[in-house]
């Protein structure tokens, strides 16, 4: 039976295992898929010796630690240097970036004319990830951190000006997540209007409370549902080549 799982932090609530499990038990396929919580990325190298994997994803924190555990990166890796798929190939460990085609291929029928920018809130691995969609697109934006760099902007920084002038905002954080409903990133949401569209990559809940705030205002809003079973799908074509 081939063995497949997911890493991460937390994942008490992740969409993967009853994903991909279903997918076999449809297909009467011989696999089963299974989540690891990891206290830390050192303890990936434990189970790499206690399991011998035919795919992996990664998600929160570890898309960016992970890398150094890796054979080989794929193009789309290394664009990010953030890995969510992993391969195992002639037994070594090959990592990919399926949430840059995921997010594409969800964000894409949603943007209209006056989409022109962005405001990428966030800088971790699915920042990151966005952020080569959002180029492929040929959107230019701006990325929020709590703790901006150069070319950054702080929270603090965003006024009625800049949500004016950048009509798609991104959360590529975790705020928001199930259960700490209530948290959302600290944006002046009073300047949203009915022109502007929030992509939380967030799923659980359906609505996070980002979303509500522009829903409340007119905005379009999408969850990260559908970028998740899009990067899904990738991975289980790029574990099945």
């Amino acid at each position: 039976m081939k063995e497949y799982g997911i890493i991460g932090k937390t994942l008490q609530h992740s969409f993967s295992p009853r994903y991909f499990n279903n997918k076999f038990s449809d297909g009467n396929i011989e696999a089963l898929y299974t989540a690891f919580e990891l206290e830390n990325i050192a303890a990936f190298k434990n189970l790499l010796q206690q399991k011998q994997f035919a795919g992996i994803n990664v998600t929160i924190p570890y898309k960016e630690q992970v890398i150094p555990f890796l054979d080989e990166l794929d193009s789309s890796a290394e664009q990010v240097a953030a890995v969510n798929c992993i391969q195992t190939h002639k037994g070594k460990l090959v990592g990919y970036n399926t949430d840059i085609a995921g997010f594409t291929g969800s964000l894409k029928p949603l943007l209209k004319a006056h989409h022109v920018r962005a405001l990428v809130l966030g800088t971790g691995g699915a920042s990151k990830a966005v952020q080569q969609g959002l180029r492929s697109l040929q959107l230019p934006f701006t990325i929020i951190s709590r703790t901006p760099r150069v070319g950054e902007l702080g929270y603090d920084q965003l006024d009625s000006a800049i949500l004016s002038s950048h009509q798609l905002i991104i959360n590529t954080t975790p705020l928001g997540t199930f259960p700490d409903v209530e948290a959302k990133p600290e944006l002046p949401y009073a300047y949203l209007t009915a022109d502007h569209l929030l992509y939380d990559l967030v799923y659980n809940p359906e609505v996070t409370a980002f979303l509500k705030e522009g829903l409340q205002r007119g905005a379009q809003v999408k969850n990260g549902f559908e970028m998740l079973q899009l990067q899904a799908e990738a991975g289980w074509k790029i574990w099945n080549e």
